[in-house]
């Protein structure tokens, strides 16, 4: 389940609310998006692996939120890094999409 956005990492890209298959996230112009649905979160990690700023933590157990964020801090970004998520992030054309499922979504809606 998500469970937390570190606000002094946040961009505010909102690459997180684009990605969410379930809605999760509402946008908040200039500041970090807000976890406005969090039982809606399926647990997919997919806004987790788009923020380049390691700036949200996904609890692997869907029961579970941290209740201290030094623990969820050392952790965030770790699912990115580990999977190989951009591993070929300078190559357009191999773009890791064994692991971004982007293209799916994009066909499931329409576009």
């Amino acid at each position: 389940m998500i469970s937390l956005i570190f606000e002094d990492r946040c961009t505010a890209c909102n690459e997180c609310v684009i990605v969410c298959p379930r809605d999760v996230f509402d946008p908040c112009p200039g500041n970090s998006p807000e976890i406005a649905r969090p039982d809606d979160c399926q647990t997919c990690f997919l806004c987790e692996l788009y923020c380049q700023a390691d700036a949200i933590y996904v609890a692997p157990e869907s029961d579970s939120r941290l209740a201290g964020t030094d623990l969820a801090m050392a952790f965030s970004g770790e699912l990115r890094r580990e999977s190989g998520w951009d591993e070929w992030a300078d190559d357009p054309a191999r773009s890791n999409q064994h692991w971004r499922m982007e293209d799916v979504f994009k066909r499931a809606r329409g576009q």
